[in-house]
């Protein structure tokens, strides 16, 4: 029998050094900060912030950016949608929810992006965990 199963994969976040001394002042340093995935969790760790859902909630996951700085650094919630950003740099990937989490603020949340150093292979292994 061959096994499926992917090995648990962790992304840093991208700490440029230009954010790097705003986000410290919010508790925010690459020692607290990771997205964990393996083959029933997606977490995100950003500080003290932070969610975790099922694999199988994700809907999809893209590449997006660059953004501008002031809309992506930090925590953030998007005003149009129920969007969450766990900010660090300015190019990331958005994740969609199938049903929406508990991340942050007074609503649950569709989409994260997180700006992690190697957004291509974060995408790749999402993608093609909720394929399979």
């Amino acid at each position: 029998m061959v096994s499926t199963e992917r090995p648990v994969a962790v992304y840093a976040f991208d700490f440029g050094n230009r954010y790097r001394h705003l986000l410290r002042l919010a508790g925010v340093r690459p020692g607290n900060s990771r997205v964990t995935v393996d083959d029933e969790t997606f977490r995100v760790e950003f500080g003290r912030w932070g969610l975790r859902t099922p694999l199988v909630n994700i809907a999809s996951a893209r590449e997006t950016g660059p953004y501008r700085a002031w809309r992506a650094i930090g925590v953030r919630l998007a005003l149009t949608d129920t969007g969450l950003t766990f900010g660090s740099a300015t190019r990331g990937v958005c994740v969609t929810f199938k049903e929406p989490v508990r991340g942050f603020g007074p609503r649950r949340n569709a989409t994260v992006t997180v700006t992690v150093a190697d957004p291509a292979a974060l995408t790749a292994w999402l993608n093609a965990a909720i394929t399979d």
